[in-house]
Order: C-alpha cells, then sequence, then structure tokens
C-alpha cells in the first residue's frame, strides 16, 4: 500500500472565494502513482472548507448571496465569537454549511467523479495563507 501526503496553500485576494483546484489534485494523484484507492482533501483552517460541485459561475455567485443570508458577515456585533477582537464568525459557520473535507475514489488513476463534478476549496476569512491537506492512499 502507498501513502502519499501532500500540502497546498493558498491566499486568496477575497474575504469569499471558490478556487477550482481539482487541476491539483490530479497532480498529486499523478505524483502518487496511486491506481486504486481514495483521496482525502480538507482545509486546515476553520474559516475555510473543501467540497464537490459543479463548475458554474451562476452556481457559485449563488453559493456566495445563500452563505451571505445565511451568515452575514456585518454587523460583526451580532457574533459572540467576535466579542474576542475577531471578525470572522461568519467564516466558521459558513464553513459548517460548505463541509471540512471530501474523500474521493481512485479507480485506474485518476478522480472516479460523476458528471460535472470538481473539487473546490471555499474561503470565508480571506486575505491570509491558509493551507489544504491532500492525502492519498492506496495501490
Amino acid at each position: 500500500m502507498k501513502s502519499y501526503r501532500k500540502e497546498l496553500w493558498f491566499n486568496t485576494s477575497q474575504r469569499m472565494e471558490f478556487i477550482n483546484i481539482t487541476p491539483e489534485i490530479d497532480d498529486c494523484l499523478r505524483e502518487s502513482g496511486v491506481q486504486e484507492g481514495m483521496v482525502l482533501v480538507n482545509a486546515m483552517h476553520i474559516t475555510a472548507s473543501v467540497f464537490i460541485n459543479d463548475d458554474e459561475h451562476g452556481l457559485h455567485h449563488d453559493y456566495k448571496e445563500w452563505l451571505e443570508r445565511l451568515a452575514p458577515h456585518a454587523p460583526i456585533s451580532q457574533y459572540r465569537h467576535n466579542d474576542t477582537g475577531e471578525d470572522n464568525a461568519d467564516g466558521h459557520m459558513k464553513r459548517q454549511i460548505m463541509g471540512r473535507e471530501v474523500v474521493v475514489a481512485i479507480t485506474n488513476g485518476r478522480l472516479d467523479f460523476g458528471p460535472w463534478e470538481q473539487i473546490f476549496y471555499g474561503e470565508f476569512d480571506g486575505r491570509r495563507r491558509k493551507r489544504v491537506l491532500v492525502k492519498i492512499i492506496g495501490e
């Protein structure tokens, strides 16, 4: 059994942003040499997310508006977490909704996706450096 680990780093220019990281995961899979197994991709920060969905601009726009309605950034005084001097309570909640990680099967050396599926990094408290863990296990 093979095991592979890599950290991907991101520094978004916006507070909330979605980045298609499927090409980076494909690169990791090639580097790993695994043909059959699983890949775990998880955000290693509590105001960021990894999720699978369609790479469609309108959908991403809708996600941003929906998330902002569910957990608006302002006013920051609405959140007790922000009493600590932080201003990112909404980012914690958005991450909870969008999820921490994804696991994808590897079959014949490829990510075993359904139609239109892609892997995304979701940032909810951006403008600073954060990382994503890629862990691949298999043969």
